[in-house]
């Protein structure tokens, strides 16, 4: 389970679309250099880098360097939002993405070179960065830096602190400031369709038999799109890391939260299994029955997530079970320039269970705090407290309007009552591609807030803001959701209010897990075992005999190792929290 990418996430990409760059390049070994008016300096990753100061002199901008161990986009050298943060700050960060290799490679690759850029995100490489010693401790700044300092509580921050006592970093996706105003369910879910809905008369849909029943009769009166492309009723993304999309579906349709790796019993405070639940079982045994029938893609457990974005983006794909971060804000960025949002092909998510009547907790009210990774600053930074007082200066709200609202005027206008919106010819404007590389400048891998601006009117971000939300929709969205009485994403998903408990997520545990002990190495080798057979499960001729098998490999994983060291975190945080 890799949900936490963003957890992330995350609303902040949205301002991100195709992958360009990553690792290996000379940039991410290029420390940051302050500029001045004399010859180039070797900056820390051995590069040469022009001297700069900003237009009127007054000013000396700092370049300093970013990897994130994640796909993005690579935004356009003078990019004007970038400018003007970079005036206001005296810092410009050039951010490099992850292409073509899995992040604990690309972050080994980084670490044998010796050099590294001066901010980076490690996502599963991050504990490889500390081992290594690459990192910056965060114990000796924290305080001279109050935006940063005050993104967490003493014991949030606590919570990060690593086996030699210290801070190395901060997951900064979730924190909400001031009231919140969420609009999207950011999460995992089912999704279907707004236009699959609507042909159905917007059924009551609250198991996983009644979606795949509606997907099937969809596609069978319905079979291509307006253009006579044929369309898909099912496709499961499997590559790398977020295999979630197959492998963990089973935890939620018991009605669990997204703990991950494990369930936690909250009755009985022992975690279980959901890989091995009766529930996970029928869960694979309906998707087999699915590709059985022809509505499961018959490429899933091929495509790379390339592949499926494109596939998601043409349209032709009914439903599927993923994080909104993780297509939403490519996808719907497609579906508005192209006019298929107007043909009802956004998607909505559905709280499903495997029983009728059951609740779900498919979604997380509140902040969730995720303690495996985030954005660390490396020793090869020349200019640590430059480096940390850049990342106190973007929360200042100026420079978080900069980057999440964009430029008044040109990305938005403010009414008679201090409220922020944007015309439609802004909205477009800024769901495209080359205005996004252009102009915008979100930094999305850097602390950012969710709520309430400082003003106490305003939302933080745009896809907050109730009136932008709500003018954002195309119509066949407002159709759906006033069709089901809701007027959210987080409505329309209908999960309880429950509290998870401090031990919440346990997967920020799981993810961090190495070899050096029994239960990281079953962890391991049962994400092996999983990435090999599941996509086996489903399309086997024979469900019950390639389930006992995979059920045999699954078993000789030592998986008990692993659930046991889950137990004592999950001892060990419920005992700190008292």
């Amino acid at each position: 389970m890799k949900c936490k990418k963003l957890t992330a996430l995350l609303l902040t990409a949205a301002m991100t679309a195709s992958v360009l760059t990553g690792c290996g390049g000379g940039q991410e070994g290029t420390g940051g250099s302050t500029a001045t008016s004399g010859p180039a300096e070797t900056s820390g990753g051995g590069q040469n880098e022009t001297a700069e100061t900003s237009g009127d002199g007054s000013k000396e901008i700092t370049d300093f360097t970013m990897f994130i161990a994640m796909p993005g986009s690579e935004i356009n050298d003078g990019n004007e939002v970038q400018e003007i943060i970079a005036q206001k700050t005296g810092v410009r960060v050039k951010e490099t993405w992850l292409t073509g290799q899995t992040a604990a490679e690309a972050v080994g690759t980084i670490i044998a070179g010796g050099e590294y850029p001066d901010f980076i995100d490690g996502g599963d490489g991050q504990m490889a960065l500390y081992d290594a010693g690459a990192l910056v401790a965060w114990d000796d700044y924290l305080d001279k830096y109050p935006n940063l300092k005050e993104m967490y509580s003493d014991e949030e921050w606590d919570r990060f602190r690593q086996a030699d006592g210290k801070i190395y970093w901060a997951n900064i996706f979730q924190n909400t400031y001031g009231e919140t105003k969420a609009t999207t369910h950011n999460d995992e879910a089912f999704w279907i369709q707004a236009k699959v809905l609507a042909w159905d008369n917007y059924p009551e849909i609250k198991t996983l038999d009644q979606y795949f029943d509606l997907l099937e009769r969809y596609a069978a009166a319905n079979p291509t799109m307006e253009d006579g492309t044929e369309v898909i009723p099912y496709t499961i993304l499997c590559e790398d890391w977020r295999y979630f999309c197959i492998e963990n579906a089973g935890q939620f349709l018991d009605g669990y939260p997204n703990d991950g790796s494990v369930i936690v019993n909250t009755d009985t405070m022992k975690i279980e299994d959901y890989n091995t639940s009766e529930t996970t079982h029928k869960y694979f045994q309906k998707l087999n029955e699915e590709y059985q029938k022809g509505m499961i893609d018959h490429e899933f457990a091929t495509q790379t997530y390339d592949e499926y974005i494109a596939k998601l983006s043409t349209g032709r794909v009914l439903g599927m079970c993923d994080q909104w971060w993780d297509f939403a804000y490519t996808v719907n960025d497609v579906f508005k320039q192209q006019g298929l949002d107007l043909q009802g092909c956004n998607y909505v998510p559905l709280g499903l269970t495997i029983e009728e009547g059951m609740d779900n907790m498919w979604h997380t009210y509140g902040d969730t705090q995720n303690v495996a990774n985030g954005v660390a600053i490396t020793t090869s930074c020349k200019d640590v407290d430059k480096a940390f007082q850049f990342l106190n200066d973007i929360l200042d709200q100026e420079i978080h309007d900069l980057r999440f609202w964009g430029v008044e005027g040109v990305d938005y206008l403010v009414d008679d009552d201090g409220l922020y919106y944007r015309t439609e010819e802004m909205r477009m404007q800024c769901s495209n591609t080359e205005y996004k590389a252009s102009h915008l400048c979100p930094y999305s891998y850097l602390p950012q807030y969710l709520g309430t601006s400082r003003d106490g009117k305003n939302a933080m971000q745009t896809p907050e803001q109730t009136s932008e939300f709500f003018s954002g929709l195309a119509q066949p969205l407002i159709d759906c959701f006033n069709a089901y009485g809701v007027t959210t994403y987080v409505e329309m998903i209908g999960s309880v209010h429950k509290e998870t408990g401090p031990w919440f997520p346990m997967y920020s545990f799981s993810n961090n897990m190495t070899t050096e002990t029994p239960g990281g190495v079953a962890w391991a080798k049962m994400g092996e075992v999983k990435h090999e057979w599941l996509p086996k499960v489903v399309m086997s001729d024979s469900f019950d005999g390639t389930w006992n098998q995979y059920m045999e490999a699954y078993e000789g994983c030592q998986p008990q190792d692993f659930l046991a060291e889950m137990q004592t975190e999950l001892d060990r945080r419920a005992a700190a929290a008292q």
